[in-house]
């Protein structure tokens, strides 16, 4: 493990929770993968310097974001309508047009950019992973495949492709050198450029012990605080902040070089003393969350001992990130669920990571009718229970986990 900050070199300070040996959680293993699955410590600590909340490890993104990365954005209808309004409200904002240019960070398989596409606005993704990437190429989307930072703006830049809009959605949290990432931005960005960058509020994720959002690929865990630091080392200035509902409470973020004419709205003062009030910037923010996660196990496991002491059987629904750190967190295994059904057939006929859980298509499901269906990926719970209408016909009954265990 690391003990200095990934920022700004301080030793870390307070401990916002340890959550044991975890595997990579996107790493789906098949059964014969299973006997070479490795764990790494999860340990999230507080930077007292900088405020920056992080990942106290120091595993190499390409451990994680294999070309093979199973995680597409556009299985969620959810987040492809969410990213649809978001094209929408730049584009009228912003003024965009065909002479314009929107580049996306982590571009996935095209999910947000094909909705400027649509408009004629030119588009570049960057993207490491092949296997999303080959999805957005062929929606018409350009690819630059790489890991985005300083160097690779700079390159882009010499090609001409200077950006007036930026979108960097919940990957800001994914990079080990946020400081080369966000210098990436000031670098690309034009003159009067604007990027937005969306992430999980680390407010939000305390309030609501959202200690499931924690995994090896999220490095950080964002406040604005420590963002508008970071940024403005980077020779950026955050000018506006809009609180979002995704991921169970996020920001949106908007950025431009700090001598642009973007006026700075009254909203990033207000969340900012909003963060200061809760102790984000002392350590004291940070103190008594590692038992109300033990409080939180202990609700999901006496769920799972009720519901065997039944003879009833569970089974869970969306192979997310999220779930696998929940799972692995409470002890789960294949003897706890009998599958989890997904809709991404890169994951159906794996096992999820650490559990060893078999991932099914949602059809399985169905012939299985468990007497319990958890709904992992909870911030899409009423997107889920909708598409999962029909089971109540057997008489199944749904789960969310986090902040505790209810069943409706």
């Amino acid at each position: 493990m690391t003990a200095q900050c990934r920022f700004c070199g301080t030793p870390l300070g307070e401990t916002l929770v340890d959550l044991g040996r975890h595997p990579i959680s996107n790493a789906f293993p098949t059964a014969e993968e299973v006997a070479n699955e490795a764990r790494y410590p999860l340990v999230v600590k507080h930077c007292p310097a900088c405020h920056l909340v992080q990942a106290a490890h120091d595993i190499p993104p390409e451990a994680m974001f294999t070309p093979s990365y199973v995680y597409f954005s556009s299985m969620s209808v959810s987040w492809v309508a969410h990213a649809r309004r978001y094209a929408e409200t730049m584009i009228e904002r912003f003024g965009l047009g065909p002479a314009s240019r929107v580049v996306e960070i982590a571009s996935n398989d095209g999910y947000l950019l094909r909705h400027f596409l649509e408009r004629g606005i030119p588009t570049l993704g960057v993207e490491p992973t092949d296997s999303t990437a080959e999805v957005a190429e062929g929606l018409g989307i350009p690819v630059e495949r790489a890991y985005f930072g300083k160097t690779v703006a700079e390159a882009l830049v010499a090609r001409g492709l200077s950006a007036d809009l930026m979108a960097a959605n919940n990957v800001l949290a994914h990079v080990p050198d946020i400081a080369d990432f966000v210098a990436g931005f000031a670098t690309l960005l034009k003159p009067q450029g604007v990027a937005t960058f969306e992430f999980p509020h680390l407010a939000r994720l305390i309030e609501a012990v959202q200690f499931d959002t924690i995994y090896h690929e999220h490095y950080s865990y964002l406040s604005l605080t420590a963002v508008v630091g970071i940024f403005a080392k980077a020779g950026l200035r955050v000018f506006d902040v809009e609180k979002l509902p995704t991921h169970g409470g996020s920001l949106r973020v908007y950025a431009t070089a700090i001598a642009a004419a973007h006026p700075t709205t009254s909203a990033v003062a207000a969340i900012l003393a909003e963060e200061h009030a809760a102790g984000l910037d002392a350590d004291t923010g940070y103190r008594g969350f590692g038992p109300r996660v033990d409080a939180a196990i202990r609700a999901f496991r006496a769920f799972l001992a009720t519901a065997r002491a039944e003879g009833k059987t569970v089974a869970g629904y969306g192979a997310a990130a999220k779930g696998n750190t929940f799972l692995n967190a409470c002890g789960v295994t294949a003897d706890d669920m009998i599958c989890v059904a997904d809709k991404a057939p890169s994951k159906q006929g794996r096992l999820l990571p650490g559990s060893h859980v078999p991932v099914v298509a949602p059809e399985a499901l169905d012939a299985a009718r468990p007497d319990y269906i958890v709904i992992l990926p909870w911030n899409l719970e009423t997107e889920i229970a909708a598409q999962l209408e029909h089971a109540r016909a057997w008489g199944a009954r749904f789960v969310v986990a986090i902040p505790t265990t209810r069943v409706f």
